[in-house]
């Protein structure tokens, strides 16, 4: 690579056109400004300049390393102009979340989309850790998870909550839903059904539910498209755990029947980024939208 500090003299060289004027103006002597071209030269392998008493001319090696020196400049001049803008409402911006979440927050950052074109929102389902492990290898520039990660490695706020519903198939007739339901039924599994199960058995306060373990329910279907969750339990295939906003937004929700508890049991949301890194202004923008929706969740729960 040629150094940019003796490109930088040449260009001033041949800008001003002598190596008095050239030396007074990058506050050098004049043998530093020869010796520097001196050096260009060498590394170029070819003359410059053509040296004619006290002027030169430019040889057309010369032309070639200006015009190159030249477009260095005005790249690096881009570059800190993109550096120094930030546009609010342009960019990418890639988040993650459960597929609950992604299927209630996405129609809000289409329509964000819509009004800001130059705006592209990309949004991913996935599972805790995987955003947790995405956001540490920069796939992700923001997540929504429902554990608070290590704050050694990660930025975390808490945003909001949800609630969990256990759901059955409407076709259950007794109203007595406890460890052997469960069991019979078996569980209808997706990439967070673990997690959202382990914590409604937790925090149900239902006695029956108290001593019952995961490995205990046999899988009787799997699927990992959110909106498809809920069409084996409608059939009777089965039971799931997941948050209110899926199950409000299932389409035939006269085959289904939620386990009504007497203390529902409620999730917090976390919103996490890479410790100390500072994102653009487009991800207020899009984390205000986050915010406002929740919140309004919050206010129609309670």
């Amino acid at each position: 690579m040629l150094n940019p500090t003796w490109l930088n003299t040449f260009i001033t060289l041949v800008d001003m056109g002598h190596f008095t004027k050239t030396a007074e103006k990058l506050f050098m002597t004049q043998p530093g400004v020869s010796q520097h071209i001196s050096k260009l030269e060498k590394a170029c392998g070819h003359s410059l300049i053509r040296r004619e008493k006290k002027s030169f001319e430019v040889t057309e090696q010369g032309r070639l390393v200006y015009q190159y020196a030249g477009q260095l400049v005005k790249n690096e001049q881009g570059l800190m102009e993109l550096l120094a803008f930030d546009d609010p409402f342009s960019g990418y911006c890639t988040l993650a979340c459960s597929g609950a979440l992604a299927l209630m927050l996405y129609p809000k950052l289409l329509d964000l989309q819509v009004q800001h074109p130059q705006l592209v929102v990309k949004l991913k389902a996935a599972p805790n850790h995987q955003i947790l492990n995405e956001i540490q290898t920069g796939i992700i520039d923001l997540g929504i998870i429902t554990d608070a990660p290590s704050h050694s490695l990660f930025d975390v706020v808490e945003i909001g909550q949800e609630q969990l519903c256990l759901v059955l198939p409407a076709s259950v007739e007794t109203d007595v839903y406890g460890k052997d339901l469960l069991t019979e039924l078996g569980l209808i599994d997706h990439p967070d059904a673990e997690h959202y199960l382990s914590l409604y058995l937790a925090q149900s306060q239902e006695s029956d539910f108290t001593h019952l373990s995961i490995k205990e329910i046999p899988i009787t279907g799997y699927v990992n498209q959110i909106s498809q969750i809920l069409q084996p339990v409608a059939k009777g295939l089965g039971f799931t755990v997941l948050p209110k906003s899926a199950v409000e937004s299932f389409q035939a929700p006269q085959h289904l029947k939620i386990f009504n508890l007497k203390q529902p049991v409620i999730e917090t949301l976390y919103r996490v980024k890479k410790r100390n890194r500072v994102l653009p202004s487009r991800f207020e923008v899009v984390t205000s939208i986050l915010q406002q929706h929740l919140d309004a969740e919050e206010v129609c729960r309670d």
